[in-house]
This record gives C-alpha cells, structure tokens and sequence, in this order.
C-alpha cells in the first residue's frame, strides 16, 4: 500500500476542482504541464505530487472514465506509453523496480474518478522510510525540473 499523507493537498484540491486535471494539462505548454511525451490518442506527464522521484502518469486526449470505453488505437499506444515510460525512467532516474496502476472510480481510490490515467511509478529498496508516517513529508532526492529535464532526454525516439 503507498500511503501519502502529503497529498492531501492535491486530494482536496482535485475533489473541489470544477475542471478535469487531465483536461487542462493537455491544454497547457508541455514545459508548464511537466508534460514529458504527447502520442496521437496520449500524453504522458510527470506527477507534481509524486509518491516518488520520477512519477508518470499517462492519460487519453479523451475525457474517459474507464478502460473499456477507450478505442483499439487509444488502448494499443496506452499500453506502448507504459512501456516507453518504463524505458524512459531507467535511463533517466536508475529505479529497482515500478508499480504500474489504475485506479477506476473514486472507490477504487481514483483521485481524477472521471479521466482514466495510468501510474507509472519508479520504486528502489528502501524508498519509503519514517518522513511520511512521522512527519507526513516525503523526501524526494531529484527536484521535479531536474526529473523532467532528465525525463525528455531520456525519452525513446522509437
């Protein structure tokens, strides 16, 4: 289970929000969004409340809630953005491991319930630690610019 106290900020803000996030970070320039790829039906964007260093989240263009309403096409480059993510972090941030998940429905815990998305994120021994149970603070050993910057150059070209 990751357990993060310190996006109860985002928590609160997503639920009041009048607006899709996913929506307007489609809208917005790639550098503002921390958008890192755009696909034809996808984009991939770096989570600015992350559970870790390197945290990706990859959505449709199309506001959809869940899997099945996505197109073969929607689907299939879903599926490769995982995969080029998976690619993209080991080069830039040299993780152990991922835990890849989709979380359909605010029950299921979807924060976004509305616009399914995909998380990428890059897992190493010993990365949860006593900073989030004690003083509900995660530490993150890369700023999220640095981790973007390392992110678009480390993107696969094919």
């Amino acid at each position: 289970m990751l357990w993060s106290p310190w996006r109860y900020q985002y928590v609160k803000s997503a639920t009041s929000a009048q607006e899709c996030l996913f929506c307007r970070l489609k809208e917005m320039r790639d550098d503002e969004a921390y958008v890192v790829y755009r696909g034809r039906y996808n984009f991939v964007v770096l989570n600015t409340f992350p559970y870790n260093s390197g945290h990706l989240m990859i959505a449709p263009y199309r506001h959809v809630e869940s899997l099945e309403k996505l197109s073969d096409e929607e689907l299939l480059e879903l599926v490769k953005l995982i995969n080029k993510s998976i690619t993209a972090l080991r080069k830039a941030v040299n993780p152990e491991g991922f835990n890849i998940g989709v979380n359909i429905g605010r029950p299921a815990g979807a924060g976004v319930p509305g616009h399914i998305h995909v998380h990428v994120v890059p897992r190493w021994t010993g990365d949860s630690n006593f900073m989030p149970v004690i003083a509900e603070t995660k530490t993150l050993p890369i700023a999220l610019s640095e981790t973007y910057r390392l992110l678009k150059e480390n993107w696969p070209t094919s």
